[in-house]
Order: C-alpha cells, then sequence, then structure tokens
C-alpha cells in the first residue's frame, strides 16, 4: 500500500480488525520512512461494476462517491454513521446481487432515495431535488405534495437492511 504522505511502497500494518458490521477489514498502517499513519478498509467486491450515465459515458463504480453523496443529503441530521455505512454497504450488495455488470445510474439514485426516505426526510428531499433536477420552488411543492400523499399509504421498505434471499 503506497504512502498517502510520501508515496513510498513500505507500508507496514500495525493493526487489523473488522469493522462493526465485519462488513469489512479496517488496518492501521505506518510509513517506516516518513512515520506518516493511516488507516486502510479491505471489503469484499463480487465483481467489477460499471456506471452508465444518463449521458451514455461508461464510469467505474466508485464506493467513496456514494458515500459522499448520502454524506452530503444528511449533513447536519441527527444521523450517525454506522446507519449511513450500513445504508450504502446495503446499496452495493444489491447493486452486485443483480448480476449486471453495468448498472444505470438511474438504479443508483433509485437505490439511494429508497434508502434515505426511510432514513431521514430532509436529506430524502435534498438528496431529490439534486437527484431530479428541481429548477423552481414548484417541483419542490409537487414532491412534497407527492411525498405527504405516500406517506398517507404508509412507509416504503427500508434498504439499509439485507436484501432478502
Amino acid at each position: 500500500m503506497r504512502c498517502p504522505y510520501c508515496g513510498s511502497l513500505a507500508t507496514q500494518v500495525k493493526d487489523s480488525r473488522p469493522t462493526e458490521d465485519s462488513a469489512a477489514i479496517r488496518r492501521r498502517r505506518v510509513c517506516p520512512d516518513c512515520g506518516g499513519r493511516f488507516t486502510t478498509f479491505e471489503r469484499i467486491q463480487l465483481r467489477e461494476l460499471t456506471v452508465l450515465k444518463s449521458a451514455g459515458r461508461r464510469e467505474p463504480f466508485d464506493r467513496d462517491k456514494l458515500v459522499r453523496s448520502v454524506q452530503v443529503a444528511l449533513r447536519k441530521r441527527p444521523v450517525e454513521p454506522e446507519r449511513i455505512e450500513r445504508l450504502v454497504s446495503g446499496i452495493v450488495r444489491r447493486l452486485e446481487s443483480m448480476g449486471e455488470a453495468e448498472i444505470k445510474s438511474d438504479t443508483i439514485g433509485h437505490l439511494v432515495m429508497e434508502g434515505l426516505r426511510s432514513m431521514d426526510d430532509v436529506a430524502y428531499v435534498r438528496f431529490a431535488s439534486v437527484y431530479r433536477n428541481f429548477r423552481e420552488a414548484k417541483d419542490f411543492e409537487e414532491f412534497l405534495g407527492a411525498l405527504s400523499d405516500n406517506e398517507e399509504d404508509g412507509p416504503g421498505g427500508r434498504i439499509e437492511d439485507d436484501p432478502p434471499a
């Protein structure tokens, strides 16, 4: 593993332990050249996923990009980091279990919206405003009206749990 501080390839693992949900291994590393310390995570990857963008462009799936977009939606909301990690892990498991190497960006956006809806209404609306490209206040009004109507029908499914086997 390359040191993020000096670029040396001679880093050493000082401590390894599973994460709370046992979905990854957390490794504390140290660089003998510069003394820098950093953490890495090792996760199971069932297959290489490619995201098919709406404009037709393809790019490799980036779990960290997914985490960042969920964190932006949840910024300053009372949601624990562990719940965010469970949500993202659940989305990734569902994407990998679809059996497709190429996943449409719309599919990912839909799964994120589904998960945020069950987690935090404000984050759900924030994400939807970007994902659905709201342009004016009327777009928010229509979306919130639909949200109110759907809540009367009952809550949707939770994405952070394991998919049914």
